[in-house]
């Protein structure tokens, strides 16, 4: 399916669900919109701030939750194999392919992407992108290694606990700001990010606005915004943030709970 190097461009699937108020809206929206759908033990969950001790299950099927999210509008599904991102390979992958197989969007994933052979095996599953984080803030020639052979394919996730690199599932933090550690992936080739701010993440509080301006407007690559995202005046905000960097917003808790809906936040940043 061909799609813009933004990832968006998938306006065909979209009215291929019948849905036109949806649609009308997809055509002009300004912000990339990625529902997120977090596995473990082959369900699919949330966390609070990343604890694996606050686990809520929302769907026994992530495949079922993957298809209701794309038949609302979704331009892209953020997938994280929780497991994976603590025992440092992905644990989920017949998941992973089933989702694959089943929606017509393009998928990024995150979670135990600690080298570049399990990277090209994630994309041969029928993933657009794979996400690195860990692998890249502990090894920088793997880093360099991964942005050189995927490209466009490979993004780098930078997550932040009071400002610093959190690695290996959130459970342990660098000695790097956030900031610095994008710049220095995107001088060895990173060519997009996902910029999370744990403290907001499953919060249902707002996204840190600031933090994600900031970020933008330290790189010359686009940035996606993760962590609280829950309201339609984010949507607004961070649509408002294009022009520095901006490109997208990932959805997690706020559609689960039903706090924003995907054509609510469509027609927000449009």
């Amino acid at each position: 399916m061909p799609t813009s190097s933004s990832g968006r461009g998938v306006q065909s699937v979209i009215l291929n669900t019948g849905n036109k108020y949806v649609t009308e809206f997809l055509a002009e929206a300004a912000l990339e919109l990625i529902p997120a759908i977090d596995i473990i033990d082959g369900k699919c969950v949330r966390l609070v701030q990343g604890r694996f001790d606050d686990v809520t299950v929302f769907a026994d099927d992530p495949v079922e939750m993957a298809r209701k999210w794309a038949d609302q509008g979704a331009q892209r599904l953020h997938i994280v194999d929780l497991n994976g991102s603590r025992c440092g390979g992905p644990q989920e992958a017949d998941t992973i392919e089933r989702i694959a197989q089943a929606v017509g969007i393009p998928l990024e994933l995150g979670g135990g992407i600690r080298s570049l052979d399990i990277a090209r095996r994630m994309l041969d599953l029928g993933v657009g992108r794979v996400i690195i984080g860990t692998s890249a803030a502990l090894d920088s020639k793997l880093a360099e290694d991964i942005f050189s052979d995927l490209g466009d394919a490979a993004v780098l996730g930078v997550d932040a606990k009071d400002g610093l690199v959190a690695v290996k599932g959130w459970e342990e933090t660098t000695s790097e700001t956030a900031i610095d550690f994008a710049r220095r992936m995107q001088g060895l080739g990173a060519k997009r990010v996902i910029y999370t701010d744990i403290s907001r993440d499953g919060m249902l509080q707002g996204a840190n606005i600031k933090a994600m301006k900031q970020m933008a407007e330290a790189l010359d690559i686009p940035v996606i915004a993760s962590g609280g995202v829950s309201t339609v005046e984010d949507i607004k905000e961070l649509t408002a943030l294009e022009s520095v960097g901006i490109e997208g917003a990932i959805l997690g808790k706020a559609l689960y709970t039903g706090a924003l809906t995907i054509a609510d936040a469509l027609k927000a940043c449009c």
